[in-house]
């Protein structure tokens, strides 16, 4: 059941037709697994965590460098050297208090990518190389998501 701190702000998304307050509950149990949180990562976790997305779980492998800064909306020069999904949880947490944020800090691979990804709803994938788009594409397809 919503609280009334989120009725009132998931408002404007309850009132959509069709989505009501049902739609709201299933975004406060959902689990998205986002693969990267760079340029494209950085933009979709911030709506998902600003809708009420219940649990996000952020993989990625890399830091901050400077030449991220003009297009990865998460990361700010303060975050230079650390890693991208400790920066986006910081800046997530303080978006939306309510929403559980995981972070894992591995390259995805065959090994680890079914154990990653887990028990999420839905896969965001924020990659930009083939191989991994792949892996992701099939523990998808094997699980169902």
């Amino acid at each position: 059941m919503l609280t009334a701190k989120e009725l009132e702000r998931y408002d404007r998304q309850i009132m959509i037709y069709g989505f009501g307050e049902a739609g709201q509950e299933k975004l406060k149990k959902a689990k998205v697994f986002v693969a990267g949180v760079g340029g494209l990562g950085s933009p979709v976790t911030i709506y998902l965590a600003a809708a009420g997305v219940g649990t996000i779980r952020l993989a990625d492998h890399d830091r901050v460098e400077l030449s991220n800064l003009n297009r990865q909306v998460l990361h700010s020069e303060e975050n230079i050297g650390a890693r991208k999904i400790e920066s986006a949880a910081d800046k997530l947490r303080k978006i939306n208090t309510a929403v559980k944020i995981e972070t894992i800090a591995d390259t995805l691979t065959e090994a680890n990518i079914s154990r990653l990804v887990g028990d999420s709803d839905l896969i965001v994938d924020a990659m930009d190389n083939l191989p991994t788009r792949y892996l992701l594409n099939r523990a998808a397809i094997e699980k169902g998501i």
